[in-house]
C-alpha cells in the first residue's frame, strides 16, 4: 500500500511538473513576442512594454503566479531529481547511461540550475531598475522609455555573449523537457510521437535561437 501511495506521489508531482513547464514555455512565447517588437518597431515595443508594465491585473495577478511558477518548477525538478537518484541507490561499475538516455534528459538539472543563473541575472538587468524605477525612486511614468533602456543594456559584449550561451541551455532543456512533459500527462502514444517529437525540437531550436537574434540585433544595431 505505501508503495503504491509513493507512486501515486511521484506521479502527481511530474504532472505538476509537466503542467509548470508548459505555462512556462507559454511565457517564454508571450515574452518573446513582445521582444520582437523591438526588432519591428521601437513605438511597437514602447506601447507593449508600457501595457504590460502598468495594468493592474498583469501586474499584480500575473506576475506573481509567474514568479511562483518559476520557483514551483525549479524546486519540483530538484526533488525529481532526488528522488530519481534515491529510487537507483546502487551504481553499477559498468553502468553506460549514454546508451540508455541521452544528454538532455541526464543533465536537465543541470541545464535548469544554468537558466535560473541567467534569469536573476535578467532579473538584475531589467525587473529590478523597472521595480526601483516605479515604487522606490518614483520617477516620471514615461511611455518611451522601455527601448532605450534595452539597448542600454546590450551595449556590452559580455552581456550578450551571457546572453547567448544561456538561451543555447535553455534549447538544451527543452529538447528533452517539451516532449517530457507530454509524457508526464499521458499524452505520448505512439500516434503522436512524431508530431510531439517535431514541435519539440522546432520549438527548442526556434524559441531560443529568436532570443538570441534579439541580442545580437540590438548589439550590432
Amino acid at each position: 500500500m505505501q508503495k503504491v501511495k509513493g507512486m501515486t506521489t511521484s506521479i502527481i508531482r511530474k504532472v505538476l511538473m509537466a503542467l509548470s513547464g508548459f505555462f512556462l514555455m507559454l511565457f517564454l512565447l508571450q515574452h518573446l513576442t513582445i521582444n520582437m517588437f523591438s526588432v519591428i518597431s521601437k513605438d511597437l515595443f514602447n506601447q507593449a512594454s508600457h501595457f504590460m508594465g502598468t495594468n493592474f491585473f498583469v501586474q499584480f495577478f500575473l506576475q506573481p503566479i509567474l514568479i511562483f511558477g518559476v520557483f514551483f518548477h525549479l524546486i519540483m525538478g530538484g526533488v525529481l531529481e532526488y528522488q530519481n537518484r534515491k529510487s537507483r541507490p546502487i551504481i553499477y561499475t559498468h553502468n553506460n547511461p549514454s546508451t540508455n538516455s541521452n544528454w538532455m534528459s541526464r543533465n536537465m538539472i543541470i541545464t535548469g540550475i544554468m537558466i535560473m543563473l541567467f534569469l536573476a541575472l535578467h532579473l538584475y538587468d531589467f525587473w529590478w531598475p523597472e521595480i526601483k524605477y516605479k515604487y522606490i525612486d518614483v520617477g516620471p511614468e514615461s511611455a518611451d522609455r522601455y527601448f532605450e533602456e534595452l539597448e542600454h543594456k546590450f551595449h556590452d559584449s559580455w552581456r550578450v555573449i551571457i546572453y547567448c550561451i544561456s538561451f543555447l541551455f535553455l534549447s538544451l532543456h527543452l529538447l528533452h523537457g517539451f516532449q517530457s512533459s507530454f509524457q508526464s500527462i499521458g499524452f505520448a502514444r505512439k500516434k503522436h510521437a512524431y508530431i510531439i517529437k517535431t514541435a519539440s525540437n522546432v520549438y527548442a531550436i526556434l524559441v531560443p535561437l529568436a532570443y538570441i537574434f534579439i541580442a545580437i540585433y540590438h548589439y550590432i544595431t
